[in-house]
């Protein structure tokens, strides 16, 4: 009975180590363990033993990549825009004992770190630059974080910035001056389309009084032009002056009489002696 009890103890003995004792650590994953409180070993992906009850698991890190999400924030730009800005981080923990020993949270110290940053960079800019330049603002957000994270065994692989907006106050202020904007360039166009109207209206007179004018002056040579040939192939008789003067006259009357404020005109009989008697004065 003796040795039954013994050999009950030796296998209770076994179970508890083979219990306690092995650790499978599953593949991405390292395990650090700690004896008596103070930091013992790192357990890699596989088959590892402890001594039970003495060596403890104090944390299960992962090697796999970290996706860090940082919250959105309220940001002043340099011009005392307000914006809000967010990023998201790629880390990897390379480092298991310093992750754990060397910060409290290193998720929570990053994602601050990052905010902090965040802030420092984008107060340095104004709105535009901003808005434009999210690939400057994430190259130097990584080149700021990258050594203070790396002291706590991490690396940063990349950040990317997802969002940058104005707030709504002031994407309402910028809508407005956007409109206000919209409405001077109308108004201009506007005022541009009706002066170069008038230039045009203008122009137009300007040719047509000319082309009146060479019309008239055509008119008189003409009209000189024939008396003179009438006068020289009358040889100084009155006839064809008359001749001209009495068409004339007629061809007034006549346009007179197809005016819609035409009147009656009396005009003597005599014409001719009339006409006579002013050249003979």
């Amino acid at each position: 009975m003796a040795g039954l009890s013994i050999a009950v103890v030796l296998l209770v003995a076994v179970f508890i180590v083979l219990l306690f004792g092995i650790r499978i650590v599953p593949q991405g994953e390292e395990w650090i363990v700690e004896r008596l409180g103070k930091f013992k070993k790192v357990l890699k992906p596989g088959l590892n033993i402890i001594i039970p009850f003495i060596d403890s698991v104090r944390s299960k890190m992962t090697t796999r990549d970290i996706i860090l999400d940082v919250l959105k924030q309220e940001v002043i730009t340099k011009d005392n825009a307000v914006i809000i800005a967010n990023a998201v981080a790629f880390i990897k923990i390379t480092d298991p004992v310093k992750a754990l020993y060397g910060v409290e949270d290193f998720k929570l110290a990053i994602q601050n770190l990052i905010m902090t940053t965040l802030r420092s960079i984008i107060g340095e800019m104004k709105l535009d630059e901003a808005l434009s330049n999210r690939e400057m603002i994430k190259a130097k957000l990584k080149e700021q974080i990258v050594d203070d994270v790396s002291d706590w065994g991490i690396t940063v692989k990349t950040v990317e910035i997802q969002d940058i907006t104005p707030s709504g106050s002031m994407q309402q202020a910028m809508e407005q001056q956007a409109a206000a904007e919209r409405e001077r360039r109308a108004i201009e166009t506007l005022a541009e389309g009706k002066k170069n109207a008038m230039i045009l209206e203008a122009e137009g007179k300007l040719e047509a009084a000319k082309r009146e004018a060479e019309a008239q002056v055509k008119l008189a040579e003409a009209s000189a032009e024939a008396i003179t040939q009438i006068s020289s192939s009358i040889e100084g008789q009155p006839t064809g002056a008359m001749f001209l003067l009495g068409d004339r006259y007629i061809e007034a009357l006549k346009k007179l009489s197809e005016s819609e404020n035409s009147k009656f005109v009396v005009y003597p009989a005599d014409l001719q002696e009339s006409i006579k008697g002013l050249f003979k004065k």
